[in-house]
C-alpha cells in the first residue's frame, strides 16, 4: 500500500458518532493525497451544522496523523448532495421501506417494555440505569421515551437541553448518551414547555413515528420507558409491538403492587410476555446494621405470585419471577439529577450492584428464536 492508502484506510475506519458505522462504509470520504509528510483529506457529511462535525472533523485528523511518515494533516469538510443523503438513508434501512417498523417479530432485536400501575415508583430511573448497565456489558441498546406527558429519559441519561436528533431527510439519528441511543419527545420541546393537549391519535402517531423514523441501526436491546398505567400509549404500543417482553416495576408498598398487577395482566392479554418483576426503592441497611423500610416489605413478591398464577379462564400458569430488588438509594437519586446512571458513576453501590445484576440476567436469557425466521442473504 502506498501511503496514501494507508490514509485513506485509516480515515475510512473513523466511526461515525451517531451512525456509529465507519464513514468509508457510508462513502463519506472523498479525497485523499500526499505529499511527502503532509495529507490532504476530504470528506463530506450528511447535512449542514451536523452536530458531530468538530468530533468527526478532529477523528479524521488524528487518525491520517497516526499513519506513519505523515506529520501533517489537512481536512476539509463538505456536505452530502439530496442525491447522496437519498442513497445514505436507502443503505442504511438496508432495503427495508420507509415508515415501517423495524422490530417485527422476526427481528433479532429484543424489545422490553418497562411499565408500572403508577407513577412515582422509579420506572424511569430503572430504566435509564438498566440501559446505562447492559451498554456497558457490551450490548447495543437503543431506549425509547415513550412517556410523552412525564418525560424524563433526557435528564436521567444526562443529554443536554435542546439536544435534538438530527435528521437526514425523513430520518432522524437519535442523540447517544453513555453509549445508549435515546429519543424522547422531551428533545422536541423548549425547555419547562409541557404536552397537555395531545390525546389518543396524536399519541399514537408519535409513538409508531419514533419507531419508524428514528434509525437506531442494530440494536441487540430496545428498552421502552412506558408511562404508568394502562392508557393510550399502552394500546398503541400493544398492537404495534404485539410480540414485545415487560419487565413490571413496583415498590414494596401494597398501594404499588396491586396496580401493578393489573398492569402486568393488561400487558399479557395484549399478547405481551410478561418476563419479570423489578421491586424498586426496597429496604435498605444502613452502616450500622439498621434496617429502613420506608415503602415496607413484599410488594414485589406479591406481583411475581399474582402473575405467576393460573390465568383467567383456565390459563396455564405462567412463572414470572421478581428479577431484582432494588434498595432506596441516595446516590441513585443524585445521578438521576445529574444525569449520570449510578450503574457508571458508583457500580460498588447496593442499588447499582442490583441493576447490573438485573442487566446481567436480561442479557443471559435471550430470545425464544424457536418459530422466528431469521435474516438470511445467499452469498
Amino acid at each position: 500500500m502506498t501511503t496514501a492508502d494507508q490514509v485513506r484506510a485509516a480515515v475510512s475506519a473513523v466511526t461515525d458518532p451517531e451512525l456509529r458505522r465507519p464513514i468509508g462504509d457510508m462513502d463519506m470520504v472523498r479525497t485523499v493525497s500526499v505529499d511527502g509528510t503532509h495529507a490532504d483529506v476530504a470528506i463530506v457529511l450528511t447535512i449542514v451544522g451536523c452536530p458531530m462535525a468538530r468530533r468527526i472533523e478532529q477523528d479524521v485528523r488524528d487518525a491520517a496523523a497516526a499513519v506513519p511518515g505523515i506529520t501533517d494533516v489537512d481536512v476539509q469538510v463538505g456536505v452530502m448532495t439530496p442525491f447522496e443523503r437519498r442513497a445514505l438513508t436507502e443503505k442504511l434501512r438496508d432495503g427495508r421501506p420507509a415508515r415501517e417498523i423495524p422490530f417485527t417479530k422476526d427481528s433479532l432485536t429484543r424489545v422490553i417494555l418497562v411499565t408500572s400501575g403508577k407513577g412515582g415508583v422509579g420506572k424511569s430511573t430503572v430504566t435509564a440505569n438498566l440501559a446505562a448497565a447492559l451498554a456497558h456489558q457490551g450490548l447495543r441498546v437503543g431506549l425509547v421515551d415513550a412517556d410523552v406527558h412525564g418525560f424524563s429519559i433526557p435528564g436521567l441519561l444526562g443529554i443536554a437541553p435542546g439536544t435534538q436528533p438530527t435528521r437526514i431527510d425523513d430520518m432522524m439519528l437519535p442523540p447517544v448518551a453513555h453509549d445508549v441511543k435515546a429519543i424522547s419527545i422531551g428533545m422536541f420541546l423548549r425547555d419547562g414547555e409541557a404536552m397537555v393537549a395531545w390525546r389518543g391519535p396524536m399519541l399514537h402517531r408519535t409513538v409508531k413515528q419514533f419507531l419508524t423514523d428514528v434509525f437506531f441501526g442494530d440494536l441487540d436491546v430496545l428498552l421502552i420507558d412506558m408511562p404508568p398505567g394502562t392508557g393510550d400509549i399502552a394500546i398503541t404500543i400493544g398492537q404495534l409491538l404485539p410480540h414485545a417482553e415487560v419487565l413490571v416495576v413496583t415498590t414494596p408498598q401494597r398501594a404499588a403492587s396491586e396496580v401493578a398487577i393489573r398492569s402486568g395482566l393488561v400487558a399479557r392479554r395484549t399478547g405481551q410476555h410478561v418476563i419479570g418483576v423489578v421491586e424498586n426503592m426496597a429496604p435498605y441497611t444502613l452502616p450500622d446494621g439498621t434496617v429502613i423500610d420506608l415503602f415496607g416489605t413484599g410488594g414485589g413478591a406479591e406481583v411475581s405470585a399474582a402473575l405467576s398464577a393460573p390465568g383467567d379462564q383456565g390459563a396455564p400458569a405462567e412463572e414470572v419471577p421478581l428479577m431484582a430488588s432494588i434498595p432506596l438509594s441516595p446516590a441513585l437519586r443524585v445521578g438521576g439529577d445529574a444525569g449520570m446512571p449510578v450503574v457508571l458513576d458508583h457500580p460498588e453501590d447496593a442499588a447499582a450492584q442490583a441493576i447490573i445484576e438485573l442487566a446481567r440476567t436480561i442479557a443471559h436469557r435471550g430470545r425464544d428464536l424457536p418459530g422466528r425466521s431469521l435474516p438470511m442473504r445467499l452469498i
